[in-house]
């Protein structure tokens, strides 16, 4: 029997691909997210494909509200992911 264990480090810089970073930095950015409203009332919250002329529907809500909510849920969220792609920082050091 083989068993394959992976670790990682936070010492080194996570291997995420430029792909990866450059939709993370247009998700964090709200001018690329839109609300539509679907025929049975509920909204969905869009963003749009950096690379075609679409948009990806992500989650709906009952209310605009709900969908306001989640899109500057999911904005905060790619910002931190930006923030901490250097690995984490350093928020007290004792001496």
């Amino acid at each position: 029997m083989t068993l394959f264990y992976q670790t990682h480090s936070w010492g080194s810089r996570p291997q995420i691909s430029e792909e990866t970073i450059k939709l993370w930095e247009h998700l964090a950015l709200k001018k690329h997210w839109r609300i539509t409203q679907l025929p049975n009332g509920f909204y969905q919250t869009e963003y749009q494909d950096p690379k075609e002329d679409k948009w990806i529907d992500v989650t709906r809500r009952e209310t605009m509200d709900g969908a306001e909510s989640a899109i500057d849920a999911s904005v905060e969220h790619y910002s931190k992911k930006i923030e901490f792609l250097d690995g984490p920082k350093v928020v007290k050091t004792f001496k």
